[in-house]
């Protein structure tokens, strides 16, 4: 493995004594996208909280470059240069959508890191002032994209980004992740947009109770192959 690349190898973790996830392995290069995809209830969202810091590990490790990341906490990763966007509490509903995006920056107000953000998502720099609790579901969402890409850290982990956004803004979320790859940031992300994906991952990880069911590159499997495991 490079030191460049995150890494999990024989990832297990769960809640109290169940275990939701078993033995999940994956990796992401410099400028990469690995799409996690299943159904609803497989262990996706699980997998991430993991990754980030937020759920132990029963077995296996994480790894991003070089540094074994399992036995860190949130904040520590974090501050490693990996960022996280959870699929549900994604804004402080209370703080202004302003406050929102500035408040990670201990300058109080960063630079211009969100000047292109705004130019594809003008909605939001109309919105600074409004509290991110009185947005819809889909511009908080949004809110969450723009402010964990604004933290230009080199991984994200995204979970379930687009859900809810409207189809301008999702095509716009996939040409900030692609410009972003080609200048080497990778990216995790669960999702199940199958026409979003097709637009920016490189590998996809399939999910079926808690294990992995299928690997390999987005353009070998397939949209029909992958809509197969997303059907009830």
């Amino acid at each position: 493995m490079s030191q460049a690349d995150f890494e999990f190898e024989g990832v297990s973790c769960g809640y109290g004594d169940t275990v939701v996830v078993r033995g999940l392995s994956g990796r992401v290069g410099p400028g990469e996208v690995l799409a996690v995809l299943g159904r609803n209830g497989v262990g996706k969202s699980t997998l991430l909280k993991a990754l980030a810091g937020f759920l132990p590990l029963g077995e296996g490790q994480v790894q991003w470059q070089g540094q074994r990341l399992d036995t860190l906490p949130a904040h520590r990763r974090c501050q490693a240069g990996m960022v996280y966007s959870p699929q549900e509490n994604v804004v402080f509903g209370d703080l202004s959508v302003q406050a929102n995006l500035w408040l990670h920056h201990p300058a109080g107000r960063p630079d211009s890191r969100y000047d292109a953000l705004f130019e594809l998502f003008p909605r939001l720099r109309e919105r600074l002032a409004q509290t991110a609790g009185s947005l819809s579901g889909g511009e908080r969402k949004l809110l969450a994209f723009v402010r964990t890409l604004g933290m230009q850290a080199g991984l994200c982990l995204l979970d379930e980004p687009t859900e809810g956004v409207q189809p301008e803004n999702i095509e716009r979320m996939a040409a900030v992740i692609r410009e972003r790859t080609a200048a080497g940031q990778r990216f995790l992300i669960v999702e199940q947009n199958l026409s979003f994906l097709e637009q920016v991952a490189d590998t996809v990880l399939v999910m079926d109770h808690g294990q992995m069911v299928l690997n390999g590159r987005m353009q070998d499997l397939g949209r029909e192959t992958l809509e197969q495991y997303l059907l009830i």
